[in-house]
């Protein structure tokens, strides 16, 4: 895995995008052992308008914080994929919400899961950012599953620990059902992982905030 690695999860207002990233970079900083800097931006309405969190993932100090060309996208909304899609990095991991998302048609291989489906088969949509925050952990083997469940544990209260986790063992499960993490990065959640992969299928305003941690 290469020393720095950008995140960008996108979607809108009320998804939990925004926690869903803080969650991740905690788990990197506190309980994985690496650096993380976290931002995030909302659009004009904070509930239903365009939501996203950045992350930038380092072995070492991160020196720029802010993300500009993402190796992870993580789309939940299809606004959030057209209007991020092209500013990823070549070959990075596009990751969507089946049941939210339509790629385009000549977009290249990439990660799905029905979040929101798997969310209300747990009795709460709301917890499909959770759900996807599994299924990625799964597919990108960026942090180990451990450390997103630490996270999960210091983070939440505990009349809400049991469904969260829950969630996030279903979209983790989802992930790891059929084939390798993805295959430019080391493998950090274990062994025997695996995440189905698709085909092609034919191939503001804005506010921001900055939380730097470190797991050293």
């Amino acid at each position: 895995m290469s020393g720095r690695q950008e995140v960008r999860l996108a979607g809108y207002g009320g998804q939990g995008i925004v926690l869903a990233g803080q969650l991740l970079g905690k788990a990197a900083a506190l309980y994985d052992g690496r650096e993380a800097v976290f931002t995030q931006s909302y659009g004009p309405e904070a509930r239903g308008g365009a939501s996203s969190a950045d992350l930038v993932i380092s072995d070492g100090p991160v020196d720029y914080p802010l993300v500009s060309r993402p190796d992870f996208l993580v789309a939940m909304f299809q606004e959030a994929y057209d209007r991020y899609r092209p500013e990823m990095a070549p070959g990075g991991l596009l990751v969507i919400d089946s049941d939210l998302v339509k790629p385009s048609a000549d977009e290249g291989a990439y990660r799905a899961v029905p979040a929101t489906r798997l969310a209300e088969g747990l009795g709460k949509k709301i917890v499909a950012n959770v759900v996807m925050l599994g299924f990625f952990t799964a597919v990108s083997g960026l942090v180990r599953r451990e450390a997103v469940e630490a996270a999960l544990r210091s983070s939440l209260a505990p009349r809400l620990l049991d469904l969260n986790l829950r969630a996030f063992a279903a979209g983790y499960e989802h992930g790891a059902e059929e084939i390798p993490p993805h295959p430019a990065l080391s493998p950090r959640g274990g062994e025997g992982e695996s995440s189905p992969v698709l085909s092609p299928t034919g191939g503001e305003e804005k506010g921001e905030g900055a939380v730097r941690a470190s797991g050293r």
